[in-house]
């Protein structure tokens, strides 16, 4: 018990250390910034989510006692709520049936997936409440923002580039929110599993499918970015989570399709390489992956190859 609360006490150290560089100004700080939870999940995989919001607390009060009550609250809301949480998910599991106990159904990846999506959008809209209470004002200080930045990377800023920007920038927040998460939560399970920490088998990430609710959320969340106003950005900024979640499942379903292919390691990495150069091919991707929400696509590839998706 000792050890695992000092472990979960410099992992809560050095998650608060990391999410503090951002102040550095340091070019190196947005990367730890954004891998701030690792230590965490890390120990949550590996040690109990309560040794993963022991070190949370830890590193709140840490952060809170310096820098002030906001920032301990942003670390909470950031790095330790989804750190626990998604730890305990991962962990979660029951007996398949009462005849065989050894058997153990874990917590569906799709469904953790979906919690990443809604941690993000938590941080993502309170980011942007705090640059206004209102559309217009969060706009104008995104504008404002953009403006600064342009101006002091020497850049020439005009108005159609300018209402560009601020229209993407919260989908880029979501987007960028949902894929740090996920990689934050896959190199934690990496981590643990290495040393054998970790009390759960691999999961079959290729099967990954998010719950059937999700297309209806993902309709009416598209249907309230029409309505304009405040409800209007926090709407959009809920789809791009869920698109960038569809997107991970066509992802999956690529993954599926190019199992009995020779040269799958090639055309897996320029897929990659296209989606790291050109962000927007994740659209036909997550068109892919609802694709396969509704038909079905990757059941349908391996009726010929196998009986059925592993968990199915």
């Amino acid at each position: 018990m000792i050890t695992t609360l000092l472990i979960a006490l410099m992992a809560g150290l050095a998650s608060a250390l990391m999410f503090a560089s951002i102040i550095s100004g340091a070019l190196i700080s947005l990367l730890l910034v954004n891998l701030a939870p690792l230590p965490l999940m890390v120990v949550g995989l590996g040690w109990g989510p309560l040794g993963a919001a022991i070190g949370g607390l830890a590193a709140m009060a840490t952060l809170g006692s310096v820098f002030g009550f906001a920032y301990s609250a942003a670390f909470g809301l950031m790095n330790a709520l989804p750190a626990c949480w998604l730890s305990h998910l991962v962990l979660l599991a029951r007996p398949q049936a009462a005849e065989a106990p050894e058997a153990m159904e874990w917590y569906p990846i799709g469904r953790i997936l979906l919690w990443i999506v809604i941690f993000a959008t938590l941080v993502t809209a309170a980011t942007l409440l705090t640059m206004g209470s209102d559309d217009q004002a969060i706009q104008h200080t995104i504008r404002r923002g953009w403006v600064q930045l342009l101006d002091a990377a020497g850049f020439a800023s005009n108005e159609s580039t300018l209402d560009m920007l601020v229209l993407i920038s919260p989908l880029g927040a979501e987007i960028a929110a949902v894929m740090m998460l996920t990689l934050n939560l896959w190199l934690g399970a990496k981590m643990a599993a290495t040393s054998g920490r970790l009390h759960r088998p691999w999961p079959d990430l290729n099967g990954t499918a998010l719950p059937r609710m999700t297309i209806a959320a993902l309709g009416a969340s598209l249907a309230f970015c029409f309505f304009g106003g405040l409800p209007a950005i926090l709407a959009q900024i809920l789809t791009a989570g869920l698109s960038m979640a569809y997107a991970m499942t066509g992802l999956a379903v690529l993954h599926t399709v190019t199992l009995s292919m020779k040269s799958r390691a090639f055309w897996l990495g320029c897929i990659y390489a296209i989606v790291a150069g050109f962000a927007w091919v994740l659209l036909p991707i997550a068109l892919l992956g609802l694709a396969d929400a509704v038909f079905g696509l990757r059941q349908r590839y391996l009726s010929g190859k196998a009986p059925s998706l592993p968990g199915s």
